[in-house]
């Protein structure tokens, strides 16, 4: 058994079935109390008393950001988007921009703005590299066997939906910043997941950038 199938196995483990159900109806139950109203005001409007910028400055309107350097945040899960502005919050990821205005946020603008940007629509990237789209379907619905790269598929999901309160939605994100990310985590810049820190560390830059456009196309 590979060391990220153990990763995998260690946390399935370590919470029985009643604990991994008590997860779930937990973030239910935190999503149901989030407002979604609050959460557009604030990602339209920010907070100008605590210098918190709209979020739609760089993230675009309802979170299709125009620009590959911001990531599209429309049709995000919203326990996700909570866990990565507490993570840039607590440090445990890094930006010098997200950083800040995190840590002006409280623990209920976080949670209000996930739940707005879950209940937009997103504008999907497109895959432009013909030459390598085989390979990154390959990447992604079977991984790398040689290299012990599990199937992207396999928590993802074969659109890319991701499963809610447990991984994000990939699917149509511009393949710049997936490929950003992946190369983050492999380098050990982006520290807050270490099971994509171990499947980042097995790929090379063409692998990468073969799956990153090949998961920008699919829907």
């Amino acid at each position: 058994m590979n060391r990220i199938a153990k990763l995998l196995a260690i946390v399935a483990l370590a919470l029985p079935a009643t604990a991994l159900t008590g997860l779930a109806s937990a973030a239910e139950q935190a999503a149901a109390k989030a407002d979604p109203a609050k959460g557009e005001t604030l990602y339209t409007q920010g907070a100008q008393d605590r210098n918190v910028p709209a979020c739609l400055s760089c993230h675009g309107a309802n979170g299709n950001s125009g620009a590959a350097v911001n990531p599209k945040l429309a049709a995000q899960h919203p326990e996700y988007t909570h866990k990565q502005l507490a993570d840039f919050k607590e440090k445990t990821r890094n930006n010098p921009i997200m950083t800040p205005i995190a840590s002006a946020l409280s623990e209920q603008e976080m949670r209000d703005v996930g739940a707005y940007l879950a209940r937009q629509t997103q504008k999907p990237a497109v895959a432009r590299n013909k030459d390598t789209i085989e390979l990154g379907q390959k990447i992604y619905r079977a991984g790398i066997a040689a290299k012990g790269v599990p199937a992207c598929a396999a928590c993802h999901g074969p659109t890319g939906a991701g499963i809610p309160a447990q991984y994000p939605r990939i699917g149509g994100q511009f393949s710049e910043y997936t490929e950003a990310q992946l190369v983050a985590f492999r380098q050990g810049a982006r520290k807050n997941n270490a099971v994509m820190t171990e499947v980042a560390a097995r790929m090379s830059d063409a692998e990468i950038k073969a799956v990153a456009d090949y998961v920008a196309g699919i829907r």
